[in-house]
């Protein structure tokens, strides 16, 4: 008898770490660029919403300066969701031959009639008073073929100019743009949310152009993974899309408006009141359900091959999978 008992016992020790191995979290790395504006940067701060979260997966999410700097922590498995633009996902599928890299879900989308705008933006008392006016002059852009990037050469492109023989080109990161155009370091700057707001740099500058007019309705910035992760950890990243979905969705409603700009200042370490826009139509246009537009970003990537970025166009409908999100979209019915 007592050796039946022993006998239990170690089998259900057994029992109990087997069971704990295969239930152990999946990890997925979540990456942003801007404060407020992108996904990653706004997820933890509403865990408590994510019914999932520390049961089938945990998030950890990774700054990035741009998504071009995405691309080669995707191919080196260091990144399992990644919000990247336009125009490096063709960038990540074709150059860098992540060819199972698939859409999963809507960020948001600039260029939507009766909502904000990327702004491109000169010194209000300079010379610069038209797109041709930056012949000779210094563009500043965050990354080499991010989309603020690609709409900001295409618009120059229209005018006849190119990059390298009519201007120079320089890098920096989004948050110091406007020290960048203040002290004249820069004749152009791109200005993203939140930074395109602060009341510093409006009053030294004037918007040139905005995204709308350099490249219309764009699906900006797309949630992405691999399918072979996909594939290994389905259960846990519809439980994921579940629970993104339930947060961006608590982002939305203005009931939750207060608690809202109390996230956006500690992150970003302005005062609450400066975020009355955030998630308004003075804000980007994010789709509620999370569906990306896809006729939109079809028509993007062949802004990205015109540009020479790609040689060829990438087929995006081969490059979707939205199964993810309608199974998580059914749960929340």
């Amino acid at each position: 008898m007592r050796m039946l008992k022993i006998l239990f016992a170690a089998a259900a020790a057994t029992a109990f770490f087997t069971t704990s191995g295969a239930t152990e979290p999946v990890k997925i790395r979540l990456s942003w660029v801007a404060p407020l504006s992108t996904v990653g940067s706004i997820w933890l701060e509403k865990k408590d919403l994510a019914r999932h979260f520390g049961k089938s997966y945990v998030v950890e999410t990774v700054r990035y300066t741009g998504t071009p700097t995405m691309i080669t922590a995707l191919a080196n498995n260091e990144l399992e969701v990644s919000d990247l633009a336009y125009s490096t996902l063709p960038i990540a599928i074709l150059n860098a031959g992540i060819d199972d890299l698939v859409v999963i879900s809507d960020e948001f989308q600039d260029g939507v009639s009766g909502y904000y705008s990327n702004e491109f933006l000169v010194l209000a008392d300079g010379p610069i008073k038209s797109v041709a006016d930056l012949k000779s002059k210094v563009v500043a852009t965050n990354a080499a073929g991010s989309a603020v990037d690609i709409a900001s050469r295409y618009m120059l492109k229209k005018a006849g100019l190119e990059d390298k023989r009519d201007y120079t080109t320089v890098e920096a990161p989004l948050a110091t743009m406007k020290a960048m155009l203040m002290e004249k370091k820069a004749d152009l700057i791109p200005a993203v949310l939140p930074f395109a707001l602060d009341p510093e740099l409006r009053k030294v500058s004037r918007i040139l152009f905005t995204g709308r007019d350099a490249v219309g309705i764009t699906q900006f910035s797309t949630l992405n993974a691999r399918r072979s992760f996909i594939s290994k950890n389905r259960a846990a990243m519809v439980d994921f899309m579940e629970d993104t979905l339930r947060i961006m969705q608590w982002y939305l409603d203005p009931a939750n408006k207060k608690e809202m700009a109390e996230i956006a200042a500690r992150i970003t370490k302005q005062p609450a009141e400066r975020f009355s826009w955030a998630f308004t139509t003075q804000d980007y246009h994010r789709d509620p359900g999370l569906r990306p537009n896809l006729e939109a970003l079809q028509n993007n990537v062949k802004v990205t091959k015109e540009l020479g970025f790609v040689k060829t166009e990438l087929d995006v409908k081969k490059h979707v999978d939205l199964t993810l999100l309608e199974e998580a979209a059914e749960r929340l019915k």
